[in-house]
């Protein structure tokens, strides 16, 4: 595949993307935001659990 393959596949790719509206955006920073929250709730029980066996 060549650099000129890859950027006629490119520009194709960005002829088709649209962007988002509001409500599809919001959703998407709902769901980041979620999921960002439940990592850090799982590193702090384990951050917890860890605290309370070793001391």
């Amino acid at each position: 595949m060549g650099i000129r393959s890859w950027l006629s596949q490119a520009a194709r790719t960005l002829k088709l993307a649209q962007k988002p509206d509001k409500d599809e955006l919001w959703l998407s920073i709902k769901i980041s935001l979620l999921g960002i929250g439940v990592i850090g709730l799982i590193g702090f029980v384990i951050k917890l659990l860890g605290s309370v066996i070793a001391g």
